[in-house]
């Protein structure tokens, strides 16, 4: 399993433009000779190396990226452009057109999957399969956690340090059982341990707008749906789980025990598991 130093350094980047603004995506890319492709995105705080149980079992079959979000990852975190779900969709539709990809399968958390139920609303023919996880919808978003750091004075108030302290006990207190895996938490606090690092996941948490998925309705998703939901989860019960079942039409509910957020790192064998077979 690569360490999140191998990672980085394996993923490449392309520029895309968001409301005028050049920017770089980052990602990592692996079974390009392998059928239609599948593309991957986290959500906040994390990044595409929440991915990387995943996205190898998958790239056996199919053609997989993993995306770092604008501000997060190694994309751009500069200060001064948009990291909503509306600029992250838009993000999107600009990747594929560069890739050339004409249609997709999407598989999404947290915000990530907020993203994706967007796109799949406005480009139904675009999407051919959806898997989501704990994923934002409705008005279910964001928490309270997020809500607080997102206020302006946390980028003015808090150092590097004090934002890895922050990330190093949330990530702790909300991952599955005590035994956690040391190269995950390392490489979800890296992005985040400089000035501009701070500054970005601030900008990224008050860019949280409730707003980006009421305004779609999750009943005009036509693309056969895979929810593989943590049981455990208090920042996304299984609730909107449940809701999203019975909005779209082909769409199936997988609830996981011993799962709280973080699901491709609390049930990584399950979670590839149902993800390769639904997508092969």
């Amino acid at each position: 399993m690569k360490s999140y130093a191998e990672w980085t350094a394996a993923q490449d980047s392309t520029s895309v433009t968001v409301d005028d603004h050049d920017l770089d995506v980052a990602y990592y890319e692996a079974g390009e000779g392998n059928g239609d492709p599948v593309v991957f995105m986290h959500g906040i705080p994390t990044n595409s190396y929440l991915w990387r149980h995943i996205l190898p079992a998958v790239a056996e079959h199919r053609h997989a990226i993993a995306v770092d979000m604008l501000g997060y990852g190694q994309s751009a975190m500069h200060d001064g452009f948009d990291r909503s779900l509306r600029a992250q969709e838009e993000m999107l539709d600009d990747l594929l057109d560069t890739f050339g990809f004409d249609t997709v399968s999407l598989v999404g958390h947290d915000l990530g999957g907020g993203v994706f139920l967007r796109y799949a609303c406005h480009q139904p023919d675009a999407v051919d399969r959806l898997v989501l996880s704990n994923s934002v919808a409705y008005d279910s978003w964001p928490i309270q956690t997020i809500t607080d750091l997102g206020l302006p004075e946390s980028a003015r108030d808090n150092s590097p340090a004090d934002v890895q302290g922050m990330l190093d006990g949330l990530f702790r207190q909300t991952l599955w059982g005590d035994d956690h895996d040391e190269a995950f938490l390392e490489g979800m606090k890296a992005p985040w341990n400089s000035e501009e690092g701070v500054t970005s996941i601030v900008r990224n948490a008050v860019a949280t707008n409730t707003s980006h998925t009421t305004e779609v309705d999750p009943t005009n998703v036509t693309a056969d749906t895979l929810l593989l939901w943590g049981l455990e989860d208090e920042f996304q019960p299984v609730e909107w789980a449940e809701r999203l079942e019975s909005d779209i039409d082909s769409c199936e509910l997988v609830g996981l025990e011993e799962a709280v957020h973080w699901v491709p790192e609390d049930r990584p064998e399950t979670f590839t598991e149902r993800t390769v077979e639904f997508l092969t």
